[in-house]
């Protein structure tokens, strides 16, 4: 199934990513100073490719980032409810084997005297 998903996503992933290198490979200035546009004191010259694939990339970080911080609540009742399924089965375990060695001497002793067992009749033998 990996050699699969290999051959039908991840190889024309890989040629998308290569066009589009080819076809963007003029460099730009990434200026990070919005006050001086022409003289910028930071600015950083890449090609156009790498800026746009680093920029997915940090878009992808973030966003997980961001996901990952917005369902911490979730994974912290899920340990919760976890914790609370572990103590009621460790309970339930100890319930189960305190009934077990509680029950082996109150076994029923079997009838002794016919269906009705030993006062199952009066005097004169008559049921009760």
């Amino acid at each position: 199934m990996r050699k699969f998903f290999t051959a039908v996503v991840v190889i024309p992933l890989g040629l998308i990513f290569i066009i589009f290198a080819v076809a963007n490979r003029h460099w730009v200035t990434v200026s990070f100073d919005p006050f001086n546009a022409t003289t910028p004191t930071v600015a950083v010259t890449l090609p156009l490719f790498v800026v746009i694939i680093v920029s997915a990339i940090l878009g992808v970080i973030a966003g997980g980032v961001t996901t990952w911080f917005r369902q911490g609540r979730w994974r912290r009742a899920a340990r919760q409810h976890e914790a609370d399924a572990r103590q009621t089965r460790a309970e339930l375990a100890s319930l189960r084997a305190a009934a077990s060695r509680d029950e082996a001497p109150r076994r029923p002793a079997a009838a002794q005297l016919g269906f009705y067992g030993p006062a199952g009749r009066d005097k004169q033998g008559a049921t009760l």
